[in-house]
């Protein structure tokens, strides 16, 4: 457990159960240390990738690798003038940090492995397998993360979160929608397929019930709780991804792929395998259902291994797995900083009401 007040890192060891609490200093000098895990507020991502590399430690990043919340404003910036930046702006700014965390890493002589948990996830990995062995092409993806709104009062401004629910909540099939591709273009072209270019639109749905009854979030101050993009790959096909933060009963983060010759459905949550039935809210005590659950009343689906069924288990695992054997991932910061692009580009394409080719 580690922060820049160890006190502050021992104690919050102390309530989980952590074995060990040090400063960020300490573990940077720590000889035994090999990797960093990054999971700090999207502004320290830069530095602290920065740091790990220079002191010889790998990085694992969550998403976003970077994000804009800033960067060139004065210290003493407003919130509104913050997410008044152009988005150009931002999109220059939020690609350098993840430039600098590609290139600090590279100089090292370290990986960086990109947090992407949904290319992990059982259903997703099945999906690759089955792919690839198939003749056909992947003609069109639809990916979406939906749910009824973060819990964290920072994610609602572009001063602390670079974005809002295309940023959180999008980049999930993004991410693997790129992965996907890029593979798929390996092996049937002989080299990747990219995103050429992409079309966006962005809003605050939840101003719309303003008056109303309203479950989901609200308070948003300058970010969307809703965006939707359309990437279009160089090699003519599609992908549709979107995040929403206007659904109730819990997540659902799906992808469908369809391609020349067959079908796929990813069912990442819920999971139906097992369903529950109760009358009354607290049938089942304080047992956990599934992220963003309400309650325990009426049909529900209680993800049996939530880590594993999303991806986050395996993740970890496939990090271990390629340091131990000295092997590079292909889920990695190049793969993070064209996340990264594409969602800044949509950001623009919002703004502007325009198709952005990334080759501008």
């Amino acid at each position: 457990m580690v922060s820049r007040d160890k006190g502050r890192a021992a104690q919050f060891a102390k309530e989980l159960g952590v074995a060990r609490s040090a400063s960020i200093d300490e573990v940077m000098a720590d000889q035994n240390v090999d990797l960093v895990d990054l999971c700090v507020p999207n502004h320290a991502h830069a530095p602290l990738c920065e740091r790990a590399a220079d002191a010889g430690k790998h990085v694992l990043c969550t998403k976003p690798l970077s994000a804009y919340w800033g960067q060139g404003l004065p210290a003493d910036a407003s919130a509104e003038q913050v997410a008044a930046t152009d988005r150009s702006i931002m999109f220059a700014a939020a690609i350098k940090d993840a430039e600098l965390m590609v290139e600090a890493c590279k100089r090292a002589g370290v990986q960086l492995f990109y947090g992407e948990n949904w290319i992990f996830a059982p259903s997703i990995e099945r999906a690759a397998t089955l792919g690839a062995s198939a003749k056909g092409v992947v003609l069109e993806m639809r990916g979406w993360e939906s749910h009824s709104g973060s819990h964290a009062s920072y994610a609602r401004d572009w001063r602390h979160a670079g974005g809002g629910a295309l940023l959180r909540l999008g980049a999930h099939p993004i991410g693997t929608m790129l992965w996907l591709k890029h593979r798929e273009g390996l092996r049937l072209r002989g080299k990747p397929t990219r995103v050429a270019s992409v079309t966006a639109e962005v809003t605050d749905l939840s101003r719309a019930a303003a008056g109303h009854a309203c479950e989901v979030a609200t308070g948003w101050t300058d970010v969307e709780n809703w965006g939707m993009c359309v990437l279009n790959f160089d090699d003519g096909t599609r992908g549709t991804a979107y995040g929403s933060d206007n659904m109730l009963g819990g997540m659902q983060s799906h992808l469908t792929v369809l391609a020349s010759d067959h079908r796929l459905e990813c069912s990442l949550s819920p999971v139906d395998s097992l369903r529950s039935y109760a009358v009354n809210e607290g049938t089942f005590g304080d047992e956990y259902m599934m992220e963003k659950l309400s309650g325990q009343a009426g049909w529900s689906t209680p993800i049996p291994d939530e880590l594993w069924c999303s991806g986050q288990q395996g993740l970890l695992q496939s990090v271990s797995d390629h340091l131990r054997n000295g092997e590079r991932s292909d889920v990695d910061g190049e793969l993070g900083l064209e996340v990264v692009r594409i969602i800044y580009a949509a950001y623009r394409s919002a703004a502007e009401g325009r198709r952005i080719t990334l080759a501008d």
